[in-house]
Order: structure tokens, then sequence, then C-alpha cells
């Protein structure tokens, strides 16, 4: 793995090079290199998940001061969900780096949503670790101050309750949402839904939480409605 080239691409360059290499590290790769002693990078994505919601919680609040708390709360959930998350970490590139096992490389993961927004935290919590919390408060303006503008240009209301709107307009319906699949150990699953109109299903979404996948699911259907 490339250091320098990632955090050129990160803006940031660490002190303790190992924080990086953890926080790139998927618990599959664990699997195929159990001769090291090495740690995924679920405790730091667990560590960067609070850094994040807190720095862009005090952004939010200090620099939208008309906002109403619950403009506030729909804002924060935009800006912090598994799509911004992982849209930002395809723009750094992120996959490209993630070490994985090669049955989850093949699988796709370098381009799974949900992987790379872990990821993206958990290198977060690295640089907070690394160089404490200034360095992870100019890191996480750098690279998401710039999605706030087009978030609060749509709609800040939640997909979920936006779908339903139309589709009780257009189809006499309300959308219901159901899990499809459950992967990983309890503390770090990843959830399937679909939402159904009925019983046809209209799209399905993953997310680190049921709220979070149901939400997804909604944003993914509101996309092919439009």
């Amino acid at each position: 793995m490339d250091n320098k080239e990632l955090e050129k691409k990160l803006f940031y360059a660490f002190d303790h090079s190992d924080l990086l290499f953890r926080a790139l590290t998927h618990r599959s790769y664990l699997n195929e290199h159990q001769d090291k002693k090495l740690q995924s990078n679920e405790r730091l994505e667990y560590l960067g998940d609070a850094v994040l919601e807190l720095l862009i919680s005090r952004k939010i609040y200090e620099d939208y001061p008309d906002l109403p708390e619950g403009d506030l709360t729909a804002l924060r959930a935009k800006i912090v969900c598994t799509k911004t998350l992982s849209e930002i970490a395809k723009e750094l590139e992120l996959g490209k780096f993630l070490l994985l096992s090669r049955g989850e490389d093949e699988g796709g993961g370098r381009d799974n949503q949900t992987l790379l927004a872990n990821c993206l935290e958990a290198i977060i919590g690295a640089v907070y670790l690394d160089q404490g919390f200034e360095a992870a408060d100019k890191f996480v303006k750098k690279h998401f101050l710039p999605k706030i503008p087009v978030i609060l240009g749509n709609n800040l209301k939640d997909a979920k309750s936006l779908f339903q709107e139309i589709v009780q307009e257009k189809e006499k319906v309300t959308p219901n949402y159901k899990v499809i699949q459950e992967v990983g150990p309890d503390h770090a699953k990843i959830f399937t839904v679909g939402v159904f109109l009925d019983k046809k299903k209209v799209a399905q979404a993953e997310g680190r939480s049921k709220q979070e996948a149901e939400e997804n699911a909604a944003q993914a259907a509101l996309e092919l409605i439009k």
C-alpha cells in the first residue's frame, strides 16, 4: 500500500502510519492473514462515527443560526449518512486502498457503499487518535463542507416521508419496508431492506441500521421515480 499516494488524496499526513493501515483493514482481510496480529477497522469506525457527528453538529449549529432543531437534525443526518460518506470515499478513491479478503474483493467490496462509508469513518477516527481533535476538525471541514450547500439545496425532508407523500398522492397506498437480509456480527451488522408498494418491491438498499437501510431504500425508490 502506498501511504503517500493515499495521504496526498486525504490532504493529511499521518504521524503514526499503523493507524492508517488499521483504518483500511476490513475484518475479512484478517481471515486470510491470521499469522499476523492485525486489527480490523471496526473500533476506529466506532470512534470516527462519534467524532464526525460531533464536528458536523457543531459546524452546522454555528453556520446556520436560523435553522430550527428539526432541520438541523435532518441536515446532520443527510451529511453523515452512508450515501454521503460513500460519495466522499469514492472521490478519495478509498476502494483502491481497502484491505479485503479475496472473496470480498471479487464480490465488489471496493465499490460497496457500506464498506466505503465505514472506512471513511475509521479514517476520521484514526486522524483523531493521530493528531487530535483540531486535526480531525480540519479533515472533516476539508472533505464534508462542500457537500452541505448541495444537501441544503435539496429537500431536507427525509426520504421516507417524501416517498410516502408522493406514492400516497399518486397510488393511494402506503409504502412498507421489510428486512431482506442481515449480515455481520452484532456490533457491525449490515441490513438490506426492501421498500414495497403492496407486494411489489420498488427498491432495496443497505444500511448500518434498519432505520438507515429503510431511508436508503426510500432514497433509491425516489431516484427511480424521478
